[in-house]
């Protein structure tokens, strides 16, 4: 049988994204990362929108903006008001389109507590000229994460507190019952809008109380029956 000759490439191909597992060595390759907007009513009011008239939406960060735990968060360029946003991330194992909202859980791997880091003044730059916001959302290092913790470990959290402190100083605080569309929701309505596959992650809404952070900041976050993560702003 004759061997099939191996792909050239004319550039080294880019490493793929993972994230650790908790409890093992297993790495979880990262396929991308959908983000939910205004996905708690008080972080949408903060934001100035109606939560009661105006449903979530999704915009997406690139796979390699994560930043696992153990690394810095990177201050970025290009902007003076850098915002933190406390998320549970949703791993999934399998996707597909149009998938029943009683089917969506099937999908899930398992969880992480994760950051939507933004550029906030340029995120706004953008909202006025009506632009996409990739410029505020998806620079470098934009998404640090906690380790995936799977279903079979610690199941579908549903409730539970959620809250980030910046050094010691609690900011943002909520419940994951708070959240508008749930995560069978979010995977289902997805799935009629992009081929989920394995390896998506879904970061899916922060709670009120964001702000800035500067370099020097300790940002502590926790979600019950999930984790807990500890990034330094650099």
């Amino acid at each position: 049988m004759n061997e099939m000759p191996q792909r050239q490439y004319v550039l080294e191909p880019a490493a793929v994204p993972t994230l650790a597992v908790a409890g093992g060595e297993a790495l979880f390759p990262i396929h991308r990362i959908y983000c939910v907007g205004r996905n708690f009513a008080d972080h949408a009011i903060e934001m100035g929108h109606d939560p009661d008239k105006e449903p979530p939406f999704f915009f997406q960060k690139n796979p390699d903006t994560i930043v696992p735990m153990g690394q810095d968060f990177p201050y970025p360029s290009a902007s003076n008001d850098v915002h933190h946003e406390i998320e549970l991330v949703v791993a999934l194992s399998k996707g597909g389109t149009d998938i029943p909202l009683e089917n969506a859980l099937d999908c899930v791997y398992g969880y992480a507590v994760g950051l939507d880091m933004t550029r906030r003044d340029l995120q706004g730059e953008a909202k006025k000229a009506g632009r996409p916001w990739e410029t505020g959302k998806a620079f470098e290092a934009s998404a640090p994460c906690g380790p995936l913790h799977p279903v079979s470990a610690i199941g579908h959290p549903t409730q539970g507190a959620v809250w980030l402190k910046v050094n010691g100083e609690t900011r943002q605080a909520g419940d994951l019952n708070q959240m508008i569309w749930k995560v069978p929701e979010m995977i289902s309505y997805l799935s009629r809008l992009f081929e989920l596959k394995a390896g998506d992650l879904i970061f899916a809404g922060t709670p009120a109380g964001v702000g800035a952070v500067s370099r020097g900041d300790e940002m502590v976050g926790h979600i019950a029956g999930v984790d807990d993560i500890r990034f330094r702003v650099s």
